[in-house]
């Protein structure tokens, strides 16, 4: 088994209805995110995957989040775009556009600051 690692960021604010504390008002974050790929076989030029291709899919994912509220966005207009939440959101989004490649998604992490994370993987 082989396994990809990439990252990338974007910044945009959300707050967490029902919370009782400084998060229940809005707020932002420069989020970073980190993505593991992982592949059964290697391609005829001995690749996984390119990393640019996964890279620029990833940035796909991630654009309608970037410089924005993500209370707005679906899914999170109704469930709490929580970091645990958007990272289960990425996992699924970016497996659904990983569907053509011979890769899956196998764990993402979604930072909200320098020393706090959530990830999200299926067993």
């Amino acid at each position: 088994m082989f396994e990809l690692m990439v990252e990338t960021t974007f910044a945009a604010a959300h707050q967490l209805r029902g919370y009782k504390g400084k998060c229940e008002q809005m707020h932002g974050h420069n989020w970073k995110v980190q993505v593991h790929v992982v592949a059964e076989r290697l391609n005829d030029i001995d690749i996984a995957m390119d990393f640019h291709d996964l890279k620029n899919i990833l940035n796909e994912v991630i654009e309608p989040l970037d410089h924005s509220f993500l209370n707005d966005i679906f899914p999170f207009t109704e469930k709490n775009p929580s970091s645990e939440n958007i990272a289960k959101w990425i996992y699924d989004s970016l497996n659904k556009k990983l569907s053509e490649e011979d890769a899956q998604v196998s764990a993402v992490t979604v930072w909200e600051s320098d020393s706090a994370s959530a990830t999200y993987y299926e067993d």
